[in-house]
């Protein structure tokens, strides 16, 4: 695609994340925003570039998504309105029986077979049914616990067990994400919390789990999960608040898959505010252990808002040219950056030479 011939986008959902993609979207010559759906009844008939604070762009937000998803004037659409697929099956339903493809960012939707197998077939068949593709991608799920786990599984010849391991900093985050994460509780409410559903750790580990099995056969049949507290020994300080000394300054969630009770991928995620207040480094990190040991770290984090639009966005061209049917991240060609017109057909050659 190039700018003459672009891939039509609408962006369907525009909180903090949908406008972060929608303006992405924007930056990319290979790519057109043609509109926006959203709840917000504020935001029906506003020009896309004044909700997003850049110039007009022609385009405009609409709260009916039948007003504007027709298939001659929309290739794909972008979606993040949740993490969970029970939420969002209705509106994927709505894109996909429009004959639209469409790249969810909602965690579950990365490989909504591992806890969701009805929905997935829905899906998968609706999709093939109605000639396109769906794909729900991130930057994890999606990305650092799982795909590039994948990729750097490459040059194995053998792998006998995988951990992957990402220390993120929630001081940035807002009311909502704190309060999922325990963030300002008493250990006893982090308890309570945890049983009744309130606190939910990080969403996505059963399909991380999932994709990277699929993806070197590993064969798993069992996932156990466990949350735990961070208690603070010291302030951490966060954007709206303070944690005091024996708060819960996060919550600290792994998961283990195991084939016939052998431990063979293990997943660890504790998110916290400010982490280097007690001296703990944010960053990524994988260890392969098998021939040859592979052992990978990055810090700080990979950024998750700036990523998962990343990934997202670059994700576009790959689920426009897949066979119809529902998708993961691991049966598409790898996304990359969009950074000029080849990038946009990523398996055709250049038709000139490089000088």
């Amino acid at each position: 695609m190039t700018a003459t011939n672009p891939i039509r986008v609408v962006q369907w959902g525009l909180g903090a994340m949908g406008q972060g993609m929608a303006k992405l979207i924007t930056a990319k010559d290979g790519l057109e925003l043609v509109g926006a759906i959203d709840v917000n009844p504020a935001l029906d008939g506003k020009d896309i570039g004044e909700v997003l604070g850049i110039d007009p762009l022609g385009a405009n937000v609409t709260t009916d998504p039948a007003s504007i998803l027709d298939s001659n004037k929309v290739d794909v659409v972008t979606i993040a309105t949740t993490s969970w697929v029970h939420d969002q099956i209705a509106d994927l339903r709505t894109i996909i029986t429009a004959g639209i493809n469409v790249v969810s960012i909602a965690e579950e939707m990365s490989c909504p077979e591992a806890q969701n197998p009805d929905m997935a077939k829905e899906l998968d068949e609706l999709a093939k049914k109605h000639g396109v593709s769906a794909v729900g991608v991130g930057v994890n799920p999606g990305f650092v616990l799982d795909h590039l786990v994948v990729a750097l599984s490459s040059g194995s010849q053998d792998v006998t067990h995988i951990e992957a391991r990402r220390v993120n900093d929630l001081a940035p985050y807002g009311q909502t994400v704190l309060r999922t994460q325990g963030v300002g509780t008493t250990p006893e409410e982090f308890k309570a919390g945890v049983a009744d559903g309130s606190i939910v750790g990080h969403v996505g580990f059963p399909e991380s789990i999932r994709l990277i099995s699929d993806a070197l056969g590993l064969g798993v049949d069992s996932i156990e999960q466990h949350i735990e507290p961070i208690i603070a020994k010291v302030a951490r300080p966060a954007r709206d608040r303070t944690v005091e000394p024996g708060q819960v300054a996060g919550c600290n969630h792994t998961a283990v898959g195991r084939r016939e009770g052998e431990e063979v991928i293990r997943l660890i995620h504790p998110q916290q505010v400010a982490p280097e207040a007690e001296g703990q480094e944010t960053g990524d990190f994988i260890t392969i252990t098998g021939v040859p040991d592979i052992s990978m770290s990055t810090g700080p984090e990979i950024a998750g808002g700036k990523a998962t639009a990343g990934i997202c966005v670059n994700t576009i061209p790959r689920i426009v040219a897949a066979t119809p049917g529902l998708k993961r991240i691991i049966d598409l060609p790898s996304p990359c950056a969009l950074m000029g017109p080849v990038s946009y057909t990523h398996l055709t050659l250049p038709t000139t030479p490089y000088v």
